[in-house]
């Protein structure tokens, strides 16, 4: 079985062929996706994509490249949701000193606030922290949290072994298929296989042989092929061990939603 533990299948550039392009992912292989929100005005849409895509499962938040446009009491509104929804994970949460024109203390704010509630609540946390390792990792020592994910994680070593130390696993999908990404093709073939998982983050970061379209889940398992040769491990041994991994994380998903 595999699982695809980012991806953003109710964005609106899947709103013309949704159908197809889950159906395809099934098609592959793919029996699991998980589906962060980015923000309050599109958690209703995300429930609703869920619940009409079996084995389709929500993780609630706020991202950080959307808090300039969010109230602070979107906040009690991600706790109502989190208190009613029975949700997997609180995400896609966390912050980006990438792009420019955002203010860092407002996405720290957000970002401390949601880590509040992964703790109340007791659900793992989806994260993404790109240029944003070492202020996350300090803020993730604050908080006794039950785990989670790094997504699309790019750090170091060092980096990496303290994302594990703390109980999470690290994302790697369409980054690692491109010849030129030495550090996460490295990283993906000598980290310990336990604590990777497999993402694509549809319909963002495609993987080479897409020529920079539109990414999909039913790329994921061209990548678990390219993740088994980084390590010459067989496919099949992959794929095992990074569902393993993500269920480890989200135990709910190895509940029989699909006949």
């Amino acid at each position: 079985m595999l699982i695809d533990t980012h991806c953003h299948l109710d964005a609106t550039e899947f709103d013309d062929d949704r159908d197809a392009v889950y159906a395809s992912a099934l098609s592959a292989g793919v029996r699991r996706i998980v589906m962060p929100a980015v923000a309050v005005d599109g958690f209703k849409a995300l429930k609703n994509c869920v619940a009409r895509y079996p084995g389709c499962v929500a993780a609630y938040g706020i991202h950080p490249l959307y808090v300039m446009p969010a109230a602070e009491a979107d906040i009690a509104t991600l706790a109502n949701w989190l208190a009613t929804e029975n949700p997997l994970a609180v995400g896609e949460i966390g912050l980006d000193h990438y792009v420019a024109g955002i203010d860092h203390t407002r996405q720290a704010w957000f970002f401390i606030e949601q880590l509040k509630l992964a703790r109340d609540f007791d659900l793992p946390v989806i994260l993404h922290v790109r240029q944003a390792i070492d202020p996350i990792l300090k803020q993730l020592r604050r908080f006794k949290l039950k785990g989670g994910i790094a997504h699309a994680f790019n750090g170091s070593r060092q980096q990496a072994d303290e994302f594990i130390k703390l109980g999470f696993k690290l994302g790697f999908g369409g980054a690692m298929t491109y010849s030129g990404s030495t550090r996460i093709r490295e990283l993906a073939a000598t980290l310990p296989l336990e604590s990777i998982v497999l993402e694509t983050d549809a319909p963002d970061i495609p993987p080479a042989w897409l020529n920079r379209g539109r990414n999909s889940p039913a790329e994921l398992p061209r990548m678990a092929k390219v993740l088994a040769e980084l390590r010459g491990l067989a496919l099949a041994d992959v794929v095992a061990a990074t569902s393993a991994n993500a269920i480890a994380i989200f135990p709910t998903l190895d509940q029989s939603y699909l006949a």
